[in-house]
């Protein structure tokens, strides 16, 4: 069985789904595995990982929209405030979500369905620098 790992630097603008697919996917192509498992991870407890539709935009502004209303932005609801009054928010939203996502590898591809794209999404209001493990185990050819 081989065994890849790839740290992938993505820059996130504030609160938004950051599409990652292609890049997991040049992780995948560079890993050398035909058949076996991508597991994706974010070392970061204020932004996730999401799995959603890729074709249409709508979805990803549904989904914040009903996170936004969900988690508000309200400093007299948390105690934890350190970082700012979007910070609590953003730690439980990350906590509604993921932090890893497993995807099958076949044919040196990761099985997505049609419309699955993968997403980082980033909780907090200003941009940061976010880093997501790629690791990829399986046979190769």
């Amino acid at each position: 069985m081989k065994q890849h790992q790839t740290a992938l630097k993505i820059k996130t603008t504030g609160k938004s789904l950051h599409k990652i697919t292609r890049q997991v996917e040049q992780a995948v192509e560079k890993s050398g595995v035909a058949t076996g498992l991508c597991t994706i991870f974010v070392r970061h407890t204020s932004a996730s990982l999401l799995i959603q539709e890729n074709a249409d935009p709508d979805v990803l502004v549904d989904l914040e929209n009903f996170f936004a209303q969900l988690v508000p932005e309200d400093a007299t609801r948390y105690i934890h405030s350190a970082e700012g009054m979007d910070d609590m928010p953003a730690h439980i939203r990350s906590a509604l979500t993921h932090t890893s996502e497993h995807i099958p590898i076949s044919g040196e591809r990761l099985v997505l369905g049609t419309w699955q794209g993968i997403y980082l999404w980033e909780h907090r209001q200003r941009g940061n620098q976010r880093e997501v493990i790629v690791h990829v185990s399986g046979d190769e050819h």
